[in-house]
């Protein structure tokens, strides 16, 4: 395989720039998150955070692989221009990757602890049933609100999969108390990355490419989006709470949601040119400023109070 056109793949559709440090602050903080509530002050094993991002950040290569599979007829008659349809990569290419991807996953999972094996198997076949849309293209399509929810449901899917790095690899077979909630904030914020990255003004709108400002209009897509930070922190700070951080949580975050609602109070009255980059800027740093405050803050307290 020539290396250039993997490299120009990887920057048009799969970005490491971008993902490896946003799926850094997911894995880490599921690792360190489920380590808190189990009371380890030392925090998660270094081998358990290195399996937890790599595993995870090969699960989001292989949503986009599947993503490839799924968009391939309306890629070829609308966008023309993504590597799949104009020749760069084909799809055979990418499923070999994403076999290897799962190989890998399997590997780390046998080395960090061969039980891990069987966590995996519920989201792969999650993945499996997304790849083919549930069986349900056309329904599915034709429901945008409920297509968007059940591809968000693997978020949770992974980051379960992620704290069982910890937990499971600890020698405990059920969750340890709290950790649904962190699920739930990870859904949430799927939502929050989901909305931004499809939200555009009407001059930057694609014919056949679907965003939810030409679904629900600029002042829909903003609110909807708004909405979906304002679940992530409510559900964030009702995690923090039996970590005891929940007021810091509380307060970084309203700051954040303060240049956020600017943002989308902007956009729904006079969406710009270059909006959309906005949005998917400020759903990133709103995910990893996250991700980094309820994982990573409530072991650095519980390491100071030792």
């Amino acid at each position: 395989m020539d290396g250039t056109r993997w490299i120009t793949y990887q920057r048009e559709r799969f970005p490491l720039a971008a993902h490896a440090p946003l799926v850094a602050a997911f894995s880490f903080s599921a690792v360190s998150f489920s380590s808190v509530l189990r009371d380890r002050a030392a925090g998660p094993p270094s081998s358990s955070a290195i399996v937890a991002f790599v595993t995870s950040l090969a699960f989001f290569l292989q949503l986009r692989i599947a993503d490839e599979f799924k968009d391939a007829s309306e890629d070829a008659r609308f966008r023309p221009y993504r590597p799949v349809p104009r020749g760069l990569v084909t799809l055979a290419e990418l499923g070999t990757i994403g076999v290897a991807a799962a190989v890998l996953q399997a590997g780390l999972a046998l080395w960090l602890a061969p039980s891990l094996l069987v966590l995996l198997l519920p989201t792969w076949l999650y993945l499996w049933l997304m790849t083919h849309e549930f069986f349900v293209p056309r329904w599915l399509r034709a429901h945008p609100v409920v297509y968007m929810a059940t591809h968000m449901l693997i978020v949770p899917f992974v980051d379960f999969y992620a704290t069982a790095c910890d937990w499971w690899v600890a020698g405990l077979r059920t969750p340890p108390a709290g950790l649904a909630w962190f699920l739930v904030v990870s859904f949430c914020n799927g939502l929050v990355i989901e909305l931004g990255r499809k939200m555009r003004a009407p001059e930057d709108e694609e014919v056949g490419v679907e965003t939810y400002s030409a679904l629900w209009g600029p002042a829909g897509a903003a609110l909807a989006w708004l909405a979906a930070l304002v679940a992530a922190a409510a559900c964030a700070v009702v995690t923090a709470i039996p970590l005891r951080t929940a007021i810091p949580l509380g307060v970084a975050l309203a700051g954040l949601l303060g240049a956020c609602a600017t943002t989308a109070r902007r956009f729904a009255a006079a969406p710009a040119r270059a909006d959309g980059r906005k949005f998917e800027a400020l759903s990133w740093v709103w995910t990893v400023s996250m991700y980094l405050t309820l994982g990573v803050l409530p072991l650095v307290m519980q390491q100071g109070g030792r």
